[in-house]
């Protein structure tokens, strides 16, 4: 079961990641920090230029019932759009282990 939870998690960190380029392309940034990822599914204020929603559902937990994390500035990149993995901490191996983009 725990590998198809990793699966899950890299296929909906994959839509999040696609979503958000496309609201990139809309609004010419990414969402900022206290837009988050809920901008994907509902119009920021003063938002001109937002086409979304973005994702044909609401937003996803990831497979343990948490929030994915996203962060912007990323360290290495825009923006890191991550899952800390089964156990909910940074860092760890396995199951545990941190699953994203940056």
């Amino acid at each position: 079961m725990g590998k198809s939870e990793v699966q899950v998690a890299r296929a909906q960190i994959e839509s999040l990641d696609k979503a958000l380029d496309q609201f990139r392309l809309d609004m010419r940034r990414y969402p900022s920090a206290e837009e988050g990822l809920e901008a994907l599914v509902a119009k920021p204020g003063n938002a001109a230029g937002w086409n979304g929603p973005y994702l044909k559902k609401s937003l996803p937990s990831d497979p343990w019932g948490r929030a994915y994390v996203y962060r912007t500035p990323g360290q290495k990149s825009e923006f890191e759009l991550f899952s800390y993995g089964r156990d909910g901490k940074p860092g760890g191996t396995g199951e545990d282990a941190d699953i994203g983009v940056n």
